[in-house]
């Protein structure tokens, strides 16, 4: 299965992804694509010799559209948001309905929205008191983390002191699921039954 993974930041996703493909090798990371040109993820992507794309409408930026026709070219199957902060457009979505995967760092429907990403996210858990936390792998639609959630897990947070403790703990756990969920994809064991995700054995 060839995947496409969209970043914006340095990519620690990205390298799990990419390591744990190492292993299974029933996906290929074959495009990644960010909101920047500087994006650290590029360098890992580059040291995999991975074509990269930079979205926007600055010189040197690819389209939606124009993306939408490589994909097809390249035979994506799967596009996985890896830390890629902007709203992906309706039209781009529609067109990999049920395609599209994001993980988010909390457990979904809490600490979600417009604006929820990263610190933020963690700064909110931490002061809202939660005493668990996690991370959400969720299929994408053409709002913020309201698309239905397909795993989920859990990290225990009742002794931190700080969000930055927090965003330690989540981010050993988004390098988990997101390759598993992946994997799962690859296999083929993804389903929806009675408007529930679920993932067979």
């Amino acid at each position: 299965m060839k995947i496409a993974v969209f970043v914006s930041g340095r990519g620690s996703n990205l390298r799990a992804i990419l390591e744990a493909q190492k292993k299974k090798k029933n996906y290929e990371v074959s495009v990644v694509v960010s909101d920047k040109f500087d994006c650290g993820a590029f360098e890992i992507a580059k040291g995999f010799s991975i074509q990269t794309f930079t979205i926007g409408t600055k010189e040197g930026c690819i389209s939606y559209d124009e993306l939408l026709k490589k994909f097809i070219e390249k035979e994506i199957e799967l596009v996985v948001l890896a830390g890629f902060l902007k709203l992906l457009p309706v039209e781009f979505v529609n067109q990999f309905n049920f395609k599209i995967i994001n993980i988010h760092p909390a457990l979904l429907p809490s600490f979600g929205g417009k604006g929820m990403y990263g610190a933020n996210v963690h700064k909110a858990v931490f002061e809202s008191s939660a005493k668990v936390s996690g991370a959400s792998v969720h299929f994408v639609d053409p709002n913020y983390d309201t698309g239905k959630i397909i795993a989920q897990k859990c990290v225990d947070i009742s002794d931190v002191k700080s969000p930055e403790e927090i965003a330690e703990r989540v981010l050993e756990i988004e390098h988990q699921i997101l390759p598993f969920v992946i994997d799962k994809f690859a296999e083929g064991k993804i389903k929806i039954a009675d408007g529930r995700v679920v993932i067979c054995d």
